[in-house]
């Protein structure tokens, strides 16, 4: 299922690349979430899965929807209209590290322990690595748009810790999915009339219009089914060691498909993102220790 996920979430960053071209950054949100929350509701509906009606489970699914959804979908996709799929995805990877800083304040089952720290460490300055070393980056927005990206993977790490709630009110995994896109498309037409973003013209090209069914059926309805039901067995810090995949699917295909570039920086922070991850989940002290 992690596999899965890296692949549906990595491969949004290419569709959004795509959707750019013809579609304003919140359009592209609110098409996303709402084509998700038809077909979830729909799949929920065929399962026959409950959906709960009371105000406080959609009360948390609204701040679900803000933090798992609205921001971070926003600021990435604004974020990429000056900076590449491939470059984005690095920068999300700094996820888990924030969701370990998170978590330690918020969960009491997922304190910091020495692994954590050292993981947390390199994993930044592999991060700082990508941003201070890739030589087309400028200070201005540029700049800004690299930042925006590290606030919405801060965004998702409080979404992880928030999330943990649902196991505990007993709320199938389904059922989060689709409250959660749900709220987010209700609150989105707002913020598209304050910014001024109209629906897009029918005469877009069918390219983008593949790229945004995609990004509504499987990098963000099937994702969150997997999300859920991941955030719910494994927990929030493991379950966002995904991003440590997700780089490489988006690269792939930016590099691949897109025609972007990376910087040697670009791939030495990729290697520490990936040591700092695994030094987080505990595999390099467990192979290394029978070397002892």
């Amino acid at each position: 299922m992690l596999l899965a996920l890296a692949l549906l979430w990595g491969g949004s960053f290419f569709f959004v690349e795509i959707a750019l071209d013809s579609v304003s950054p919140l359009t592209i949100v609110f098409l996303r979430v709402t084509l998700a929350a038809v077909a979830l509701w729909c799949g929920s509906l065929l399962a026959g899965v409950r959906i709960p009606r009371d105000r406080h489970t959609w009360a948390a699914f609204a701040v679900m929807a803000v933090l798992n959804n609205v921001v971070p979908f926003s600021v990435i996709a604004w974020g990429q209209q000056q900076i590449g799929a491939a470059l984005a995805s690095i920068l999300n990877a700094t996820t888990p590290f924030l969701t370990i800083l998170v978590a330690a304040v918020c969960l009491p089952d997922e304190r910091i322990t020495p692994n954590k720290v050292v993981g947390v460490v390199v994993g930044f300055f592999g991060v700082a690595l990508v941003v201070g070393g890739n030589s087309a980056i400028h200070v201005g927005q540029d700049l800004m748009a690299q930042l925006a990206i590290v606030g919405a993977a801060l965004s998702y790490a409080c979404a992880g810790v928030y999330g943990r709630r649902f196991k505990r009110m007993g709320v199938d995994p389904i059922a989060v999915a689709t409250g959660q896109v749900t709220m987010s498309s209700l609150v989105l037409p707002s913020l598209m009339l304050v910014f001024g973003s109209a629906l897009p013209s029918t005469s877009i090209g069918p390219a983008v219009w593949m790229a945004l069914i995609a990004l509504g059926l499987f990098s963000t309805a099937l994702a969150y089914i997997l999300y859920f039901r991941l955030l719910q067995s494994a927990g929030a810090t493991n379950l966002l060691l995904v991003t440590l995949l997700i780089p490489a699917v988006a690269a792939v295909l930016g590099v691949a498909v897109l025609g972007e570039s990376l910087h040697p920086a670009d791939y030495a922070g990729v290697a520490l993102i990936g040591v700092g991850l695994l030094t987080i989940d505990g595999r390099l002290l467990i192979t290394a220790l029978p070397r002892l």
